[in-house]
């Protein structure tokens, strides 16, 4: 039996669901970010194991990687707008204005109406990376080599992960309908 879209298929956890840990860490995680405590958090938390490496794995790519906060979060934006991914979205527009990211550069990568000036030739490659990736599940000859002209190999290898991650992540949060995180 299918449920509506705006209905959780696994509803975020509580303290005994996801346990102490994830709980103290999603609270706190709501409390930086100006939200509720995370559904994300609280949902893939009920897999405790499974969500303990998510969570580190998804550390070392943003806010700890290689690119900065503004390239991650405009990466991050275009996976989620190429993806409809509505929490993605909310969490990740608050997360790229307090990376810099003006308002009508954020709608311009959600609509892929971004114009030359407001980007660098850097932001605006890692825009055709993340196209090109989540169009095809690979990148050209060309593009790969265009990218080694502004980016080392372990930026190159962090790109693609990120850009897959998020796509990931956008597919696990559709499937599951975890819904978008109401402000405090």
């Amino acid at each position: 039996m299918s449920r509506p879209a705006g209905q959780p298929r696994i509803a975020p956890g509580g303290w005994r669901e996801v346990g102490p840990l994830v709980a103290v860490f999603a609270r706190a995680a709501g409390r930086v970010q100006g939200t509720e405590p995370p559904a994300v958090f609280l949902t893939l938390g009920r897999h405790r194991r499974l969500f303990w490496g998510w969570l580190h794995f998804a550390g070392r790519l943003m806010p700890g990687g290689r690119l900065s906060r503004r390239e991650s979060e405009l990466v991050i934006l275009r996976v989620a707008s190429r993806r409809r991914s509505a929490y993605e979205l909310a969490q990740h527009r608050r997360l790229a204005r307090r990376a810099g990211l003006t308002g009508e550069e954020i709608d311009g990568i959600e609509t892929g109406g971004v114009t030359g000036e407001s980007l660098t030739a850097r932001e605006r490659l890692l825009l055709r990376a993340a196209d090109e990736l989540l169009g095809t599940h690979d990148l050209s000859d060309p593009l790969w080599a265009e990218l080694g002209e502004r980016f080392d190999d372990r930026e190159r290898i962090e790109i693609v992960m990120l850009v897959e991650h998020y796509a990931m992540l956008a597919t696990t949060l559709q499937v599951l309908r975890v819904q978008p995180d109401k402000p405090r």
